[in-house]
């Protein structure tokens, strides 16, 4: 038999739980070979991720409004209202963290002596 182990004889018939077992090792053993040649970076599958589902957005209000044109005025005026709403808390959390700053430099100089 080409290919075989060192020491396996050709001429000796092999049992099935031993070829089983030696199926099972290489099918394992392409599984993880092919897992670390498809590494994902996961940043790029998030993006990829959130692309798609801006895209089904899209294709869902193209469908209800009959029109990507009017699909884009609804999404554009989702947006015109969502604004004031997001530059408050951007405002809002802004503030915490100048103030979570402050009150680390204040314990940090008090701690130092």
């Amino acid at each position: 038999m080409v290919g075989g182990r060192l020491g396996d004889r050709p001429d000796e018939p092999r049992d099935g739980a031993e070829l089983t077992a030696d199926l099972r090792e290489a099918y394992d053993r392409g599984r993880r070979d092919e897992r670390g040649r498809r590494r994902r970076h996961p940043i790029g599958m998030t993006l990829t991720f959130a692309f798609a589902l801006v895209g089904l957005v899209v294709l869902v209000l193209a469908a209800v409004n009959g029109s990507f044109g009017r699909a884009g005025e609804s999404i554009d005026r989702g947006l015109t209202m969502a604004r004031p709403a997001a530059s408050q808390a951007a405002g809002t959390a802004g503030e915490q963290l100048r103030d979570a700053a402050d009150s680390a430099k204040s314990k940090a100089s008090d701690a130092a002596g």
